[in-house]
């Protein structure tokens, strides 16, 4: 549903983004992740019709943003990071706005807006004004706003900012049901929510995808050499030194080191230690235990700590980018409006 080829921005002498391309299918829940800079909200603004990029296209379904962009946008439901509301409206009245933006007649319009009050939980303050709402009931205002009009494709820029714990939960539970029939693309900072959330995963880091894949592939492909801890008790007076010594022969290992994170028994003898393996060796946590029987070591544990998201995001990020781009978002782009925000 969403298709960008070889998209570029350039403000200035900064690179935004550098012929960037991906292809999200409907169905999919997709986050976009990246550090401070990396593009995201240029990404976005073009995605949505906010701006247009120098060169690459994008389309929504079958139709070209850039030459028909109130099209698009009819097949776009969009939720801004800093939600754009008129604070004198009551959720109803805005509702009835933004339907009357996407040329809703009063009857759909009015079922539709039954339909988001509900689903989005704000039915109890429909006749409250906007600006004496909580910013939580303000963030599920702009997300009924957004679904008003059907949309097939859903950009959600941080869509759980400002709300409780509960109501973080339920708007996770009705983001996957919304992806049922919808194309989701999720820019959140949050990685567990990405994890939770989202079957794919897009890294931008310097204006280019970094990594594609589900969280679970990028972990295997990019999470390192493999990494074993193990807890294990040593004579006091001796510290981690023999036991690092005698791991280190276990074929496959590349290094011991201390953990950062030691048990709280240390005083009495208890070390943890990373051992690092080649990525070529096979499973070591037999010959490890193996290794610390022989040598009259104690073993209590011993783990293969799965790389989380965050871990692979930072490695990506980190990376030398041998590419000429340099990202980021620059601060003179059009600030997001009321109506620019939302419109048809």
């Amino acid at each position: 549903m969403i298709h960008a080829s070889h998209i570029s921005k350039t403000y200035g002498r900064v690179r935004a983004l550098d012929r960037t391309s991906f292809e999200l299918l409907p169905g999919q829940v997709a986050a976009l992740l990246g550090p401070n800079g990396a593009g995201k909200t240029t990404t976005i603004r073009i995605l949505t019709g906010t701006i247009p990029p120098d060169t690459g296209e994008v389309h929504i379904g079958d139709i070209p943003v850039a030459s028909q962009p109130l099209r698009a946008r009819r097949r776009l439901g969009y939720l801004p990071e800093h939600n754009p509301l008129y604070p004198e409206m009551t959720p109803v009245a805005y509702l009835h706005h933004r339907g009357r933006l996407f040329g809703m007649d009063r009857k759909a319009r009015s079922a539709a807006i039954a339909r988001e009050l509900d689903r989005c939980q704000v039915a109890p303050m429909r006749n409250r004004r906007i600006g004496a709402l909580s910013k939580g009931y303000k963030q599920r205002v702009g997300l009924a706003a957004a679904l008003l009009h059907d949309p097939d494709v859903l950009i959600l820029d941080e869509p759980t900012n400002g709300l409780d714990p509960s109501q973080v939960s339920q708007t996770r539970m009705l983001i996957t049901e919304l992806a049922e029939k919808r194309t989701v693309l999720l820019c959140t900072h949050i990685l567990p929510e990405v994890e939770k959330l989202c079957d794919r995963v897009l890294v931008l880091a310097a204006g280019r995808v970094r990594a594609d894949g589900s969280p679970d592939e990028l972990a295997h492909q990019h999470a390192g050499d493999p990494v074993y801890r193990l807890e294990l008790k040593t004579n006091p007076s001796a510290g981690h030194a023999p036991a690092a010594r005698e791991l280190t022969r276990v074929p496959g290992v590349t290094s011991v080191t201390p953990s950062p994170e030691q048990p709280d028994d240390a005083p009495r003898g208890w070390h943890a230690l990373i051992v690092t393996a080649d990525p070529s060796a096979p499973d070591l946590r037999e010959p490890l235990a193996g290794a610390c029987a022989d040598a009259g070591l104690f073993l209590r544990e011993i783990t293969r700590p799965r790389p989380t998201l965050e871990h692979v995001f930072m490695r990506l990020i980190q990376a030398p980018d041998h590419t000429p781009a340099s990202g980021n978002d620059t601060p003179d782009e059009p600030a997001e409006t009321p109506s620019g925000g939302h419109a048809a």
